[in-house]
């Protein structure tokens, strides 16, 4: 995995703890996120739907930066990918300071 794509995963998983606060929970959370949509996505026949999946999906967005062919395949671009991965971690961090300020200010 790519150390960008590691990092905002990690990231990802440090604002979920912050919003949930019980680590058994965060890790379940950052787990369906990471692998669960993937395998939704490939259930629903629809193939819009599942594109879309695929396009906001933490995993499958960011693992599309390792793509160095065939890149007209992909749901997303690479660094495309890399952005909506890296603005799921921004979203959790920003969920988990604003609720951390809220609750223990």
């Amino acid at each position: 995995m790519v150390p960008a794509v590691a990092t905002a995963i990690a990231l990802l998983s440090l604002g979920m703890a912050v919003i949930v606060r019980t680590s058994a929970t965060s890790i379940g959370i950052v787990l369906g996120l990471l692998y669960l949509l993937p395998i939704v996505s490939q259930v629903i026949g629809e193939a819009r739907w599942q594109r879309l999946l695929e396009q906001i999906g933490p995993m499958s967005a960011g693992l599309a930066i390792q793509a160095t062919t065939d890149l007209h395949s992909l749901p997303l671009s690479p660094w495309a990918g890399l952005g909506v991965t890296a603005a799921w971690a921004g979203a959790a961090l920003a969920a988990g300071g604003l609720l951390l300020r809220i609750r223990d200010a």
